[in-house]
C-alpha cells in the first residue's frame, strides 16, 4: 500500500514543465512592445493589448477553472490547455499583422490561465497536509522564477535578434509537456462529477472580472476621467455584486464562495491581497525611477531585479519546507517586518541612491515576501475541505490578479498626482522646469513607496492572527485522500 500513497512525483513534474513555460510567457513580452510596435506599425495603446489582453483572458477563465477541474481530469485538462497554448504559440512567431499576433497572445492565454488553478490543485490532492508546505514551496519557485527570467532574457533576445525568435523559443519548450502529457500523464483526479454549468454566471464572472482588470489596468495609460477606465470598473464591480449573490445561491456555483466561512482561508486571502498591491509597488515603481531619473537602460533595470526573484525562488523550497515544521506565522512575522522595512526603505530614494544599494534592498525586500506568500496561502488552503480545493485554487489566482491590477493602478495614480502637485510648486518657486519634473516625479515615487509602507504595515498585523487550521475536517479529508490514492492510477 505504501507504492499507491507514494506522491506521483513524475506526473507532478510534467506538469510543473507546462507552468513554467505558461507562466515564464506572461511577462516575455514587456519588454519587447518598442520593437513590435515599430516592426508592426502600431501605437503603443495598441500594442499595450498584448499585455492587457493576456491578462483578460487569464482573469475570465481562471474563475472557470474550479467548474473544469472538478468536470473534467486533470489530464485532459492538461492536454487542451498545453495545445492551445502551443497553437496560440505558433500564431504569435508566424503572425504577418498585429491583429493575428493578438489573436495568438489571447489564445496562448487561455491556455495558460488553467495550469495555474490545475498544478495547485493537484499538488494539494497529491500531498498529505503535513508535507504540502514542501510541495507548494517548489510551486512557488516556478511561481517566481519564470516570470523573473522573462524580461531578462527578452531584453537580450530583442536586442540582437527579431522579436519573433522569443515565440520560436517558446515553442519546442512548450511542446515537449505537450508530448509527454499525451504519452505519459495519468489521472491524479477521481472526482470528475457531472456538473452543471450555468451560465449566467460564466457571464457574471466574465464581465466582473475582465471589467475590473481592464479598467485599473487601463487608468495609467488612459486616466481615470476616460469613460473607458471608470464605466469598466463601475461595470465590473456591479457584475460581481450580482455574481456574489448568485453563488450563494446556487446549489452548484461556479465559485463556491462558502470557503469564505473558513476564517484562516479568509485571513490568508487578505493577507495575500494586500501583499499582492504592496509587492506591485516595487515592480511598477522602480524600473519608472531607475530608467526615468537615474537613466539606466531596461536591459540593466531587468537585472537589477533579478537577484530578487533569484533569491525568492530559492528561498520557496526553505521556507515550504519550514512551514511543514513550524507552521505559517512563525514565517510571515519576520518576512513581513522585512517587507515593511525594505518598503519604508524605498520611500526615502534619492538622485544619489547606488544602483547596488537598490539592488540589495530590492533582493532583501524579495526575501521577506518570500517567507508569507506561499506559507500563507498554504496555511488557508488546508483549512478547506478537498471538494473545495479547486474553488480555493481558483480565488487565490483570481484574486492575484485583481489586487495586482488594481495594486499598480492605485499607485501609479498616487505618484502621478502627488508629481503633478509637486512639479507645479517647484515651477512657481523658480526651479526650471526640466530639474522640477525630475524632482516631483522622485517625490511621486517616494510619496507612493510610502503609502505602500502602510499597506505592508496592515498585512503585518494582520499575521498576528493566523493559526494553524485545526483538524476538524481531519476525519473526513483522510477519507477523501483514501479514495484518492486508491484510484490514482484508475484511468
Amino acid at each position: 500500500m505504501k507504492e499507491t500513497t507514494k506522491p506521483p512525483y513524475g506526473i507532478i513534474a510534467i506538469l510543473f514543465t507546462g507552468a513554467f513555460v505558461a507562466i515564464f510567457n506572461q511577462t516575455l513580452l514587456n519588454i519587447a512592445l518598442p520593437e513590435i510596435m515599430i516592426d508592426l506599425s502600431v501605437d503603443a495603446a495598441t500594442a499595450q493589448w498584448l499585455v492587457t489582453g493576456y491578462m483578460l483572458v487569464n482573469g475570465i477563465l481562471i474563475p472557470a477553472s474550479a467548474y473544469l477541474i472538478q468536470r473534467y481530469s486533470n489530464r485532459a485538462i492538461f492536454i487542451v490547455a498545453m495545445s492551445l497554448f502551443s497553437l496560440g504559440t505558433l500564431f504569435a512567431a508566424v503572425a504577418p499583422v498585429f491583429s493575428i499576433l493578438l489573436i495568438g497572445r489571447m489564445v496562448q492565454a487561455s491556455g495558460a490561465a488553467l495550469m495555474m488553478p490545475l498544478l495547485m490543485n493537484v499538488m494539494l490532492a497529491a500531498f498529505p497536509i503535513e508535507k504540502r508546505g514542501q510541495a507548494m514551496g517548489l510551486f512557488g519557485m516556478v511561481m517566481v522564477v519564470a516570470p523573473a527570467i522573462g524580461p531578462t532574457l527578452s531584453g537580450f533576445i530583442v536586442q540582437t535578434y527579431s522579436w519573433r525568435i522569443l515565440f520560436l523559443i517558446v515553442l519546442p519548450i512548450a511542446l515537449i509537456p505537450l508530448l509527454l502529457g499525451i504519452f505519459k500523464l495519468k489521472n491524479l483526479t477521481f472526482q470528475n462529477r457531472e456538473l452543471s454549468l450555468d451560465p449566467l454566471s460564466l457571464v457574471l464572472s466574465s464581465l466582473g472580472f475582465g471589467g475590473i482588470l481592464y479598467g485599473f489596468s487601463s487608468a495609467g495609460s488612459l486616466g481615470w476621467e476616460n469613460p473607458a477606465v471608470y464605466l469598466t470598473i463601475a461595470v465590473g464591480i456591479i457584475s460581481l455584486l450580482i455574481f456574489t449573490f448568485r453563488q450563494l445561491k446556487l446549489e452548484e456555483p461556479l465559485l463556491e464562495l462558502r470557503v469564505y466561512k473558513h476564517p484562516m482561508f479568509a485571513l490568508s486571502s487578505i493577507i495575500s491581497v494586500t501583499l499582492s498591491m504592496a509587492m506591485f509597488s516595487a515592480m511598477i515603481l522602480m524600473p519608472i525611477y531607475i530608467q526615468t531619473i537615474k537613466g539606466i537602460s531596461p536591459i540593466q533595470s531587468g537585472l537589477m531585479m533579478l537577484p530578487g526573484a533569484l533569491v525568492m525562488g530559492v528561498m520557496s523550497p526553505v521556507t515550504g519546507r519550514l512551514f511543514d515544521r513550524f507552521g505559517a506565522k512563525v514565517l510571515a512575522l519576520p518576512g513581513l517586518a522585512i517587507v515593511v522595512f525594505t518598503t519604508f526603505l524605498f520611500s526615502n530614494l534619492s538622485m544619489e541612491t547606488g544602483y547596488y544599494e537598490i539592488m540589495a534592498i530590492y533582493t532583501l525586500r524579495m526575501f521577506g515576501i518570500s517567507m508569507v506568500m506561499m506559507p500563507v496561502m498554504t496555511n488557508g488552503l488546508n483549512q478547506l475541505p478537498m471538494k473545495s480545493y479547486p474553488h480555493g485554487t481558483a480565488i487565490n489566482n483570481t484574486l492575484q490578479q485583481v489586487s495586482g491590477a488594481i495594486g499598480s493602478a492605485f499607485l501609479v495614480t498616487l505618484m502621478n498626482t502627488r508629481t503633478e502637485s509637486a512639479a507645479r510648486e517647484l515651477i512657481a518657486s523658480g526651479v526650471p522646469e526640466q530639474a522640477a519634473t525630475i524632482s516631483a516625479m522622485l517625490e511621486g515615487i517616494n510619496y507612493s513607496f510610502t503609502v505602500s509602507t502602510v499597506i505592508a504595515l496592515a498585512a503585518f498585523l494582520l499575521a498576528f492572527f493566523i493559526k494553524k487550521p485545526g483538524q476538524a475536517v481531519g476525519k473526513i479529508q483522510k477519507e477523501q485522500k483514501d479514495r484518492v490514492y486508491k484510484q490514482r492510477y484508475a484511468d
